[in-house]
């Protein structure tokens, strides 16, 4: 390839040339925000289940953005762990369709989040803040996506008060021992829990 030459004025009238090279850093830009959609958002996680929590934080977030996409984990399964990727998958969706706001829809990913919210051309990765305990949690993770993929944002929703105190894994032991989740889950996730764990007994 042939070099390309600017000319440009000098203060003292004269015209100089000045050599560029294709990668020359002055006239490239790596801020892929010109692609990525600031409207479009992923709510990703295990959902091992799916809880109210998890429910209310994607509907908050649909009212904020055009579309959110609950990006259901693939990854190698949690200690602990009740359910199925494709059950999780199927039982988000339920969960989701009963949401009046009409743009939350279910996917499932590998791999990084950063890497998931880029194939989706996603702008905005959402998380859930419970209590200040996952703050820190939170907060170094939210650093590590912005050094993996400063395009994107990560955007922090409070839980509501009512279901500050749920998580999957808590729902599971309490279910297990038979406790009461009835508010806590989507019927459709409960009926599910009771199934699950009646076979295993």
């Amino acid at each position: 390839m042939s070099r390309q030459s600017e000319e440009k004025p000098c203060e003292t009238g004269r015209r100089d040339s000045v050599e560029l090279s294709p990668n020359d850093s002055r006239f490239t830009t790596h801020d892929s925000r010109l692609v990525s959609n600031p409207r479009r958002a992923i709510y990703p996680g295990s959902f091992d289940p799916i809880t109210l929590g998890h429910v209310d934080v994607a509907r908050r977030a649909a009212r904020l953005f055009d579309e959110v996409i609950v990006a259901v984990y693939e990854g190698q399964e949690k200690p602990g762990a009740l359910f199925s990727t494709q059950e999780r998958i199927a039982l988000a969706r339920a969960a989701a369709a009963g949401a009046p706001e009409g743009n939350i829809v279910v996917d499932s990913f590998s791999g990084l989040t950063v890497d998931y919210a880029r194939a989706r051309n996603a702008g905005v990765i959402v998380r859930g803040l419970r209590a200040v305990s996952d703050f820190e949690y939170e907060f170094k993770l939210a650093h590590m996506n912005a050094h993996l993929a400063p395009e994107i944002e990560v955007v922090c929703l409070m839980t509501s008060s009512g279901h500050s105190f749920i998580s999957s894994s808590l729902i599971r032991e309490v279910a297990a021992l038979g406790g009461d989740i009835d508010g806590l889950v989507p019927a459709v996730v409960g009926d599910a829990l009771r199934a699950k764990l009646a076979a295993r007994a």
